[in-house]
């Protein structure tokens, strides 16, 4: 099985990321690091996204707002698993907007509980197959009855049966839509993070043109390490050193920048 992000990595650019004085390049390392974090905040989204209908794509919008608390409030000082600490913030802000903007009937106390059960065991699995169980796998981990899983699933589905675009009728006069009641400082974030992308995918153009297409197929595209195996002719081994790779140069190209720019600001002083 192959991990899905490299933490060992990212610890070593989240440790750079608190040294960098250059805001540009700041926030270069910033997003460096968010999109190398990526896959665990889809893994999570489409695991909580069993217990609800909204587009997954919107619960992995949440989801990075999580990562990227992480991202800029982590101090290695008070932990060092970066990890757990993502996986929680992540996991918290997808749940905040699960409970709080996206629920219309509040589900008996019973089945959120089970529904809990099988989120935890759901991830639990995961972790260890690395890839989503099935209801069948679940029931017989949970000891209970497929069908009884599933009716769990179905009264616990019609609590969270809204999309962000289905209109929210107010009033005769007012139009909203659930998209339009999220927090200002969310959409604010999301803004700014396709912004600050923006900047990094200026360094993609200064790598070898075989890694900018694979990660352009992992994090654009959001392709499978499989995927891109079989579309490139290579094996998934090979993908994933590549990814390591492509992401390596674009640290070297950020720290470059950043040596630069610290040298610019000694002669100037």
């Amino acid at each position: 099985m192959f991990d899905i992000v490299d933490f060992e990595q990212v610890d070593v650019w989240l440790k750079e990321y608190l040294k960098i004085n250059n805001p540009e390049q700041k926030i270069k390392l910033q997003n460096l690091i968010t999109m190398a974090c990526m896959p665990l905040v889809k893994r999570i989204a489409r695991t909580l996204a069993r217990r609800s209908t909204d587009p997954v794509e919107d619960i992995i919008q949440i989801g990075s707002l999580g990562l990227l608390k992480a991202v800029r409030s982590f101090d290695p000082a008070v932990s060092n698993n970066f990890k757990s600490y993502a996986t929680y913030l992540i996991t918290g802000e997808i749940r905040h907007y699960l409970r709080d903007k996206a629920s219309m009937i509040k589900a008996p106390r019973a089945i959120q509980e089970l529904c809990f059960r099988v989120n935890k065991i759901s991830s639990e699995i995961l972790d260890q197959i690395g890839e989503r169980p099935t209801d069948s796998e679940i029931a017989e981990k949970m000891e209970m009855p497929v069908n009884e899983l599933k009716q769990a699933f179905d009264a616990d589905r019609r609590t969270s049966i809204i999309s962000l675009d289905q209109l929210n009728l107010q009033s005769e006069d007012d139009f909203t839509n659930w998209g339009d009641k999220i927090a200002d400082i969310s959409y604010e974030e999301m803004q700014s993070m396709k912004e600050d992308r923006l900047m990094l995918i200026e360094c993609l153009q200064y790598i070898d043109p075989e890694l900018k297409q694979i990660i352009d197929m992992t994090y654009f595209q959001d392709l499978s390490q499989k995927d891109i195996s079989i579309r490139l002719g290579m094996s998934q081994m090979q993908v994933s050193r590549k990814i390591k790779k492509a992401l390596n140069n674009l640290y070297e190209l950020i720290q470059q920048r950043q040596n630069a720019y610290n040298d610019s600001t000694t002669v100037n002083g």
